[in-house]
C-alpha cells in the first residue's frame, strides 16, 4: 500500500488531525535532548511555542533558527540573480513564525523593508511581539492583503501553494500579482514530479493528465491540506508572467523529496493588453 492510499483512508476516516498530533509529539520526544541543548547553548535565542513551529516546518529548535539562515542566504542567492536588491519592499507570503524572514535583515540590510503575512493568528501574534524591524499582518483565508497595488519589489512563498485548492491557487495568485511592482518578482515551492512518490495510482494518473491533485477533508491552509503540481497547471496559472526559472531538484530515494521552485517575473506591460494590441 502507498503512503497517499493510506492518507485517504485516514482523511476518509477523519483520523488525520489525530494521526498528525501523535506525530507532533512524536517529533517532541526525539528532538528533546537536541532542543533542550541547543537553549542551553543560545539562551538569546527566542523561538516560538512548539507547536507553531511544528505547524509550518518541524520540531528542531537548530534547523529552525541556526539551519534558517542558511535558507535565508540561499533564499537571497535566488533573488539576486534577477533583481537589485537595494531600497526594496519584501514580503514573506505565509510567514508563520518568522523562520526565514527574522533573518533578512541582517543578511541584505536594514536599508530594505521586510514584512510577514499569515493566516494563522497565533503565529502573527508571537511575531509581532517578538520579532522587531519587521511588519506582519494576519490574512485569512480568503485572498486579501492590506496593501497597495504595486506595493512589493520581491514576494516569496515557501510551500504555501501546497496547502491550497484549486480555487484558492488562483485567487491567491491574483491578489499576489496586484500586490507586486511591475518587474518585481516572485519565488514560490509546489510539490511537482518529485512527490510522484507519495500519490496513489488515481492521483498519478491525474496528475499526469496536468490536474492538480488535492487531498482535503481538513482545513484549508492547514499542514495536512497537501496539493500537488503538475508544470502544464502551473504554466496556465502563470500566464500573465514571465517565468524567469523552473527548478526541479533531482529526488533522492530515501529521503524528503524537494519541492520544485518557480521564479517569475511581473512584466512592466500586462501581457495580456500586450497581445490584444498587437492582435489588433
Amino acid at each position: 500500500m502507498k503512503r497517499g492510499d493510506i492518507s485517504r483512508i485516514l482523511r476518509t476516516f477523519g483520523l488525520i488531525y489525530f494521526t498528525d498530533w501523535i506525530r507532533f509529539y512524536i517529533q517532541k520526544s526525539k528532538n528533546k535532548k537536541e532542543n533542550q541543548l541547543f537553549k542551553k547553548n543560545h539562551p538569546d535565542v527566542v523561538l516560538p511555542p512548539d507547536y507553531l513551529m511544528y505547524e509550518s516546518f518541524q520540531l528542531n529548535y537548530k534547523k529552525y533558527y541556526i539551519d534558517s539562515i542558511e535558507t535565508a542566504k540561499w533564499l537571497s542567492n535566488h533573488f539576486e540573480k534577477h533583481i537589485e536588491l537595494k531600497n526594496v519592499r519584501i514580503l514573506d507570503w505565509g510567514c508563520g513564525p518568522g523562520r526565514i524572514v527574522r533573518h533578512l535583515p541582517e543578511i541584505l540590510g536594514y536599508d530594505n523593508e521586510y514584512y510577514g503575512t499569515d493566516y494563522n493568528k497565533k503565529s502573527i501574534d508571537w511575531c509581532k511581539e517578538n520579532l522587531k524591524g519587521i511588519s506582519f499582518n494576519q490574512n485569512s483565508l480568503e485572498a486579501s492583503l492590506p496593501y497597495t497595488d504595486d506595493y512589493f519589489d520581491v514576494i516569496y512563498g515557501i510551500s504555501i501553494f501546497t496547502h491550497l485548492s484549486e480555487q484558492m491557487h488562483y485567487e491567491w495568485y491574483n491578489e499576489l500579482y496586484r500586490v507586486l511592482k511591475p518587474n518585481g518578482i516572485m519565488f514560490l515551492t509546489t510539490q511537482g514530479d518529485n512527490f510522484k512518490v507519495k500519490m496513489t495510482d488515481a492521483e498519478i494518473k491525474d496528475y499526469q493528465n496536468d490536474q492538480l491533485i488535492v487531498r482535503g477533508k481538513v482545513k484549508e491552509g492547514h499542514r495536512t491540506y497537501s496539493a500537488f503540481h503538475p508544470k502544464k497547471f502551473m504554466h496556465k496559472l502563470f500566464d500573465n508572467a514571465e517565468i524567469l526559472e523552473h527548478i526541479e531538484t533531482p529526488y533522492e530515494n530515501g529521503k524528503v523529496p524537494p519541492q520544485d521552485i518557480w521564479i517569475i517575473r511581473k512584466p512592466l506591460v500586462n501581457l495580456e493588453n500586450e497581445e490584444q494590441s498587437i492582435s489588433n
